[in-house]
C-alpha cells in the first residue's frame, strides 16, 4: 500500500494563511477528487488560503488535467506528468485502488463538508488516504475515516455521500468554471482570475507567499 498518512500534521502547520478582505470575493477551489493534482495542490492552497470555499467539481467535462479512462493515451501521459510533478514538489504519490475510476461518493461528502465549512479538511485527508495510502475513497470506511480526520459527523457525512441531490451542486460548480473559461481542473478563484491546472495554482501560492511575507499587513 502506500505511506503513513499523518492528519494533525495539517493542523499543526506553522505556514502563514492570508486573511480575508472585508467586500472582497473569497477565493474559490474547485476540484476533482478523482484527479492526483487536487492532491499536489490542495494543501498548499489550504496553508496559504485559509478562507477561501471549496467546492467539488465533476472533471469529466474538464479532462482533470487529462485523466481520462477512455482516451489510454492521454491518462498514459497525465499520469507521467503528474508523477514528474510529485517528483518536483516531493511529494509521495500512490495510485489508488480503482484509479482512474470516478469517485461520486467522495465528492457528494466534500460537497457536505464544504457546506459545514469543512472543505479544505476534508480534501487533504481524501487526498491522502488516495494518493498517499492508495485507498479507495469509494469504499465507506475510507470515507469515514476521511470525515473523522476533517472533524465531520461520520454518519452525517456517510449518508451525504448517498444524497444524490448533490450532484446540482457540483454540476453547477462545473459550469461556473466552464462559463469563466476554465479548461482544466484542478481550478482556483483568485484576486477576479481563474487559474487552471495545478502548476498555476502551484506558482500562484507560491508568489501569494513571498507578497505576504514581504507585506505582512497585505491581504
Amino acid at each position: 500500500m502506500g505511506q503513513v498518512i499523518e492528519f494533525s500534521r495539517r493542523r499543526t502547520g506553522s505556514a502563514p494563511a492570508q486573511e480575508s478582505v472585508p467586500g472582497r470575493r473569497a477565493p474559490t477551489f474547485y476540484f476533482d477528487l478523482a484527479s492526483p493534482f487536487t492532491y499536489l495542490a490542495a494543501e498548499r492552497v489550504d496553508r496559504r488560503l485559509a478562507y477561501a470555499e471549496w467546492r467539488p467539481t465533476r472533471g469529466a467535462r474538464f479532462g482533470a488535467d487529462g485523466f481520462s479512462a477512455a482516451a489510454p493515451d492521454a491518462f498514459a501521459r497525465a499520469s507521467s506528468r503528474a508523477e514528474r510533478r510529485a517528483e518536483d514538489l516531493r511529494l509521495p504519490l500512490v495510485w489508488p485502488e480503482r484509479f482512474p475510476a470516478p469517485v461520486p461518493h467522495a465528492m457528494r461528502v466534500a460537497d457536505f463538508a464544504a457546506d459545514c465549512g469543512r472543505g479544505s479538511a476534508f480534501v487533504v485527508a481524501a487526498g491522502r488516504l488516495a494518493f498517499c495510502g492508495g485507498y479507495d475513497l469509494e469504499d465507506p470506511r475510507i470515507l469515514a475515516e476521511a470525515a473523522a480526520a476533517a472533524g465531520l459527523d461520520v454518519e452525517r457525512a456517510l449518508s451525504a455521500g448517498r444524497e444524490e441531490h448533490r450532484e446540482r451542486a457540483i454540476a453547477g460548480a462545473a459550469r461556473t468554471v466552464w462559463a469563466e473559461g476554465g479548461a482544466m481542473l484542478p481550478a482556483l478563484r483568485y484576486g477576479g482570475q481563474l487559474y487552471c491546472g495545478e502548476a498555476r495554482i502551484t506558482a500562484l501560492m507560491l508568489v501569494a507567499c513571498g507578497r505576504a511575507s514581504a507585506h505582512p499587513s497585505a491581504s
